[in-house]
């Protein structure tokens, strides 16, 4: 078949969307779904990686049913997402070792003050470009190593994967064949 249509996915803080355009840009068809948001205390924000990875396949699904437009005419797939938040999980059987955690999410604040009251803000600075932030990804894997039992050492052993929601989708989509990211997404990790 000839490909035709390029896939966009677009997952968000509060839903994921399937788009698919035509070789000259129009749309052809869109596809919307939201997923639950977890709040375990004030200031913290999570999701559940399987929602996020369910209301993707979801709508990709919804979109190509919609237009009756078969996998062998897409051309690509691009994929726009909530850049940091960070999911952990294991790389062989794919299950998340906790939910993820979201880019707004406070919850690792305390993490880092210590590096700030440390005097780490100019090393980390002139390192990433990156000011020392709960928002960005570095510290919310600290976190998880940190309050999930055994999760520091599963990933000194090399069972455990990290990524950004882009990696999460691209390992599951692959069939966990692909555990990659783009420098965007890399570059907001600290």
């Amino acid at each position: 078949m000839n490909k035709k249509y390029i896939l966009a996915i677009d997952q968000g803080t509060t839903s994921s969307r399937a788009m698919l355009f035509t070789h000259n840009g129009q749309v052809a068809g869109v596809a919307q779904r939201e997923f639950g948001q977890i709040f375990p205390q004030p200031g913290w924000v999570e999701h559940n990686p399987r929602d996020i990875m369910t209301s993707v396949l979801t709508t990709i699904t919804e979109v190509m049913n919609n237009t009756q437009v078969d996998a062998s005419e897409i051309a690509g797939i691009g994929i726009t997402n909530q850049r940091e938040t960070t999911v952990v999980w294991d790389k062989t059987s794919g299950q998340p070792i906790y939910n993820a955690i979201v880019w707004q999410s406070r919850q690792t604040r305390g993490i880092c003050d210590r590096l700030k009251a440390d005097g780490h803000d100019d090393m980390v600075r002139s390192k990433t470009g990156l000011l020392i932030d709960a928002y960005f990804s570095g510290t919310k894997v600290s976190w998880i190593l940190d309050h999930v039992e055994g999760a520091r050492e599963r990933a000194t052993r090399g069972e455990l994967l990290f990524g950004t929601i882009d990696s999460w989708l691209i390992w599951n989509l692959t069939g966990g064949k692909a555990h990659v990211t783009d420098y965007t997404n890399a570059s907001r990790t600290l």
